[in-house]
């Protein structure tokens, strides 16, 4: 009864251990995917403000910190329909521009 025991201790730590990477993988979803980390608080407000600003029109849509262009993204959905994302350094400071493509079915 004692080796069962064992093994089955053994067993619940080994399956424990295989888990830990999934659990705690480098920001990763479910399905693999890098997860977004929104901007939050009064850097949000100021990376809003600086958005729109920079582009004269539209509503913030979505928001990332730690973009793979700049240190922040901003997500700007133009009157028109049109997507930009607007990138910022940390000093708030736009950096670029780019246009989302559009689908369009002709």
């Amino acid at each position: 009864m004692k080796n069962r025991t064992k093994l089955i201790i053994v067993a619940a730590a080994v399956a424990g251990t295989a888990a830990i990477p999934v659990v705690a993988g480098a920001g990763g979803g479910a399905d693999g995917r890098e997860i977004d980390t929104p901007i939050a608080g009064s850097d949000l407000d100021l990376a809003t403000k600086v958005a729109l600003d920079h582009l004269g029109q539209g509503r913030v849509t979505a928001t990332e910190v730690g973009d793979e262009e700049s240190y922040y993204e901003v997500e700007v959905t133009l009157d028109n329909g049109n997507q930009v994302d607007v990138q910022l350094d940390e000093r708030f400071n736009v950096v670029g521009t780019e246009e989302d493509a559009t689908d369009s079915e002709d």
